[in-house]
């Protein structure tokens, strides 16, 4: 960046462009561009946004923007960093900078490479930063950004300025304006207040921020291994492929811990790892900093591995090898993870259970849950490993439940029964549990607690990259609004917007995040 910012700059870099599309330039260009304006005794504004769908609250903006100074720059969020929800931007950079750059307002124009400003602001060093009326206040950035830009323009001897022009929501009008939703979310938005379903969920997040969690349940090894198929092969009836990569991840119990991680105060695990292969130093390296792991040993026993073969083109799974042993625990470990119950679950808000099935979870340790927690939340995973016999009845009692159609319908016999129904008349018959959220892939989930009925939340994202861990992301941060006492309607909204950002994310290479989930809220509720 040094090399660039001092490089001899041509002195036309500060007139006029020949055409729209030649104000579109580098950010080392506009570092340039900058410099150069200043020798000039010229005044440099910069403003930054998203500009997803530029409208006359845009342009009015810009207007007031130019009147501050000699020069201005625009620049914008890069695609990766538009953090409003799948589908989102609209409008790609390119497209959106070249909007900007046709306004007459406009010089320059550039595409940020970072997913804050701050560093922008460093490089353009700008004597005036403009921001609209909207933040003003910056007690209600969700983000906390707009002190850390103010900082950074303070820094190289500029001021912010706020324009106060009309506003309009290019949210809002993207949601009423483009086909970006599917038919069932435009009918459930058209028949909700969304000021007050926004108002309730952004509260239902800020009541669980205090909040100590304890997660029980197997860490999983996720490893995709990913194979290009070539073809038949000339000898034998299967399909040649060419290994071009892997990836390991840290799921089951670990991924889930991390999802909610950023959303209340701290997250403590209790987990159970193989003395053969324990994979320990991904675990660790994959924990956030506020989550704790309490590791009980399995000797002569590998830790739970999946290894999912993977055709990278299109992230289509082609089939998977478990590498586990799911004797349960009996002896001296299951008594250990008893004790461990009993001693320490008591202490939190709540308990999160995530049992995958593979043994961990036998009858003894079951009870001291039920009889040690302040509030439980349970979900028991129905997979190819244990289809049939890990049913969510073994848990007899429970504050939350959080699981798929599939297992819900297994574990009470019944594959036609409408889903609100079935939780109504026998799931809640079954289990002594007053909420319910069972996920339903692309059609959304259901709801049910015994105040408000079911309720059907539709899913809010059609563009699924990879669903592995989406129904844990979805339970870790349902289960602390549900404890925290807010509605379950409330809840399952929260968590498909929580379900369709992880479905855009391959493995666990990431976890959800507070932010952008909030922000993908009210994004969905302008």
């Amino acid at each position: 960046m040094g090399s660039a910012k001092n490089a001899a700059i041509p002195i036309n870099l500060v007139r006029e462009p020949n055409s729209y599309q030649e104000k579109i330039k580098s950010i080392e260009d506009l570092s340039n561009i900058s410099s150069s304006a200043k020798r000039l005794n010229k005044r440099v504004v910069l403003a930054h946004g998203v500009f997803d769908l530029v409208h006359l609250g845009h342009v009015r903006h810009l207007e007031t923007a130019k009147k501050e100074g000699d020069i201005l720059i625009v620049t914008i969020t890069p695609d990766e960093f538009v953090n409003k929800g799948p589908g989102r931007p609209v409008f790609n950079a390119n497209l959106r900078s070249e909007m900007l750059a046709a306004l007459q307002c406009v010089d320059w124009v550039g595409i940020n490479k970072w997913s804050s400003s701050e560093l922008l602001i460093n490089i353009i060093k700008p004597d005036i930063y403009v921001k609209g009326s909207d933040y003003t206040n910056e007690g209600e950035d969700i983000t906390g950004k707009i002190k850390i830009e103010k900082d950074a323009v303070k820094n190289n001897g500029g001021k912010v300025i706020f324009t106060d022009e009309i506003t309009f929501s290019s949210s809002s009008l993207i949601n009423q304006n483009l086909n970006i939703f599917e038919p069932p979310v435009v009918e459930y938005l058209s028949n909700i207040d969304r000021d007050l379903h926004l108002k309730k969920s952004l509260n239902a997040i800020d009541s669980i921020k205090d909040m100590n969690v304890l997660f029980i349940g197997e860490t999983i090894i996720d490893e995709y291994q990913y194979a290009k198929p070539m073809g038949k092969s000339a000898k034998e009836n299967i399909i040649s492929s060419a290994h071009v990569g892997r990836e390991v991840f840290a799921g089951g119990v670990i991924a889930a811990a991390n999802h909610v991680a950023d959303f209340v105060k701290k997250v403590d695990i209790i987990t159970i790892l193989g003395e053969r292969e324990p994979y320990l130093n991904l675990v660790n390296d994959t924990l956030r900093d506020n989550v704790n792991i309490n590791t009980l040993w399995r000797s002569g026993m590998p830790t739970i591995r999946k290894c999912r073969y993977v055709d990278p083109g299109h992230m289509k799974k082609m089939f998977e090898v478990y590498h586990f042993d799911d004797t349960p625990l009996f002896g001296k470990i299951e008594d250990q993870l008893s004790e461990m119950i009993h001693d320490r679950a008591n202490n939190y808000d709540l308990v999160i259970v995530t049992d995958f099935g593979h043994g961990m979870f036998t009858q003894k340790s079951i009870d001291h849950l039920q009889t040690n927690s302040k509030f439980l939340a349970v979900n028991a995973q129905s997979n190819s490993a244990n289809l049939g016999y890990n049913l969510i009845t073994k848990y007899k009692k429970s504050d939350f439940i959080c699981i798929d159609a599939p297992e819900a319908r297994l574990a009470m016999s019944d594959r036609y029964t409408d889903l609100g129904d079935l939780i109504e008349s026998k799931l809640s018959k079954s289990i002594s549990c007053k909420n319910f959220i069972v996920t339903h892939g692309e059609r959304g989930c259901v709801t049910w607690s015994e105040k408000l009925g079911a309720n059907n939340v539709p899913a809010f994202t059609s563009q699924v990259v990879d669903t592995v861990g989406a129904g844990d992301a979805l339970l870790s941060v349902t289960s602390p609004i549900v404890a925290a006492g807010n509605d379950i309607d409330i809840a399952g909204f929260i968590g498909n917007t929580v379900g369709a950002l992880k479905v855009g994310i391959v493995g666990h290479r990431k976890s959800v995040e507070k932010i952008p989930v909030q922000k993908y809220l009210t994004t969905l509720l302008k």
